[in-house]
């Protein structure tokens, strides 16, 4: 079935209010990873399923499910009228104490991880759930270093960004947290000088088995890896890659960290992309679509020998809001729906049979298309100004006018994207429906008619 909510009568937008909101916007909030004085954001004053509008009352069709996170939608009932009835009942509570929404939350969620991770801590994001993962990890080896991707993102936490492995870590890194990077397999700009997925799986493996060695298996707590990574271009993992790492981690005792926050809960098309790979890593972080974003929460889901360590020894870690009741009740709402509704069989068919073939078209159609790469509603179009150079259409870590264009021109058509560097992502909600998908697909097969004037 196409599950979907479909949007009701257009909103009633106070046009005044949107510009007072502005107003103080532009007067009082600092906002994230931006240069302030450039900043001229959108209001959004109403939004519903894959949908938003502005304050002027124009509709967006919501491809990018804002931060990638509102896997089930805008305002959906179910969870919306949880939260309600959570207020209603029990607003706040310290984590000390148990109570029916973080309990059942806790359940559902280890239901649907892989293997025994049958342990949740409760973050308030996805950048804390990793600064806690790793916090165990070490404490459970003994061990203090690190390691993660280049070309990935865990947050913007202290120890978070510096596992990043993309430019914004670099205000922040002094070399100082105990991080070191590796080379990931991504065979269309191969590090390896690979030709086929099978070479850039087997050197990319050899590549990290060597770095473990040369940094001393014996100081490294964790390896912490995106199942597919998000934010840095959705390049998913080589068959036998992640299985190789699954490998290297237990052969040399270290910890092995999946980051779900962005890949998790039905955005792949399975409950948790590592599932693509049948493997069970050690810790599972999470966040983003565990409850929408409707509500701030992430977590740890923990393996049985890790959780083991903190048995009779206490961890020295919490937060003031772990396992909120509010966030938590949006959690066990989230979940039950997406159940009830098959969002995550939803969201693989709709990747299957209607991004798949529809962004494989534009590769053959755009010249500006370099690649096109993903699974579920988890996809990227990178763009270039040359398919025999694949100079990207922006520089790595930066952005261009000609993207700037592009994403001005999505906007202009009614549709909200997610751009990063020289890539569109593909992200719209799991249960955005096949009418919605294929609208938001003939918009950006215009705008590709765009980005092809920029090819030399």
């Amino acid at each position: 079935m196409t599950s979907t909510i479909e949007s009701g009568p257009l909103p009633e937008i106070d046009s005044a209010k949107a510009r007072r909101a502005y107003e103080l916007d532009r007067k009082h909030v600092f906002h994230s990873w931006s240069a302030q004085d450039l900043l001229d954001p959108m209001v959004i004053s109403a939004a519903e399923g894959s949908h938003v509008w502005d304050g002027d009352g124009n509709k967006y069709l919501d491809f990018s499910s804002q931060l990638v996170n509102t896997n089930i939608g805008h305002q959906h009932p179910a969870v919306v009228s949880a939260i309600a009835a959570q207020a209603t009942k029990l607003c706040t509570i310290a984590p000390s104490y148990a109570n029916d929404a973080r309990s059942e939350a806790a359940r559902l969620i280890a239901e649907r991880t892989p293997g025994e991770l049958d342990k949740v801590f409760f973050t308030n994001g996805g950048a804390d759930a990793n600064e806690h993962a790793v916090r165990m990890a070490r404490l459970h080896t003994g061990r203090h270093k690190v390691l993660s991707a280049y070309r990935s993102y865990h947050g913007g936490t202290q120890l978070a960004v510096n596992l990043t492995g993309d430019p914004r870590r670099w205000s922040s890194d002094n070399g100082s947290t105990g991080t070191v990077h590796f080379f990931p397999p991504y065979l269309y700009r191969s590090a390896f000088h690979a030709t086929t997925p099978e070479e850039e799986s087997q050197r990319a493996l050899a590549h990290l088995e060597q770095l473990i060695s040369l940094e001393g298996p014996s100081t490294i707590a964790a390896l912490i890896l995106e199942s597919i990574p998000g934010t840095a271009g959705i390049y998913v993992p080589p068959p036998g890659y992640f299985e190789g790492v699954r490998e290297l981690c237990t052969r040399f005792g270290i910890v092995l960290i999946a980051d779900e926050v962005m890949s998790g809960f039905g955005r792949t098309g399975k409950w948790f992309a590592v599932e693509h790979f049948n493997v069970v890593p050690d810790l599972l972080t999470f966040a983003k679509g565990v409850n929408s974003g409707y509500v701030p929460l992430g977590g740890v889901a923990i393996s049985p020998e890790i959780a083991a360590t903190f048995g009779q020894r206490a961890y020295p870690g919490g937060l003031t809001y772990s396992g909120h009741p509010l966030a938590t009740a949006a959690a066990v709402a989230t979940i039950n729906a997406m159940e009830d509704e098959r969002v995550v069989q939803h969201a693989a068919t709709l990747g299957e049979t209607v991004i798949r073939p529809a962004l494989r078209g534009f590769a053959e159609r755009h010249r500006s298309v370099g690649e096109v790469r993903g699974v579920g509603v988890f996809w990227a179009i990178e763009l270039v100004r040359n398919r025999e150079t694949r100079e990207p259409l922006a520089p790595y870590g930066g952005s261009s006018p000609e993207m700037n264009k592009l994403v001005a021109a999505c906007k202009s058509r009614g549709l909200l994207p997610f751009a990063n560097f020289n890539r569109i992502h593909v992200v719209p909600p799991c249960n955005t429906s096949v009418a919605d998908a294929k609208a938001g697909l003939a918009i950006l097969d215009e705008v590709l008619e765009i980005a092809d004037g920029f090819v030399a």
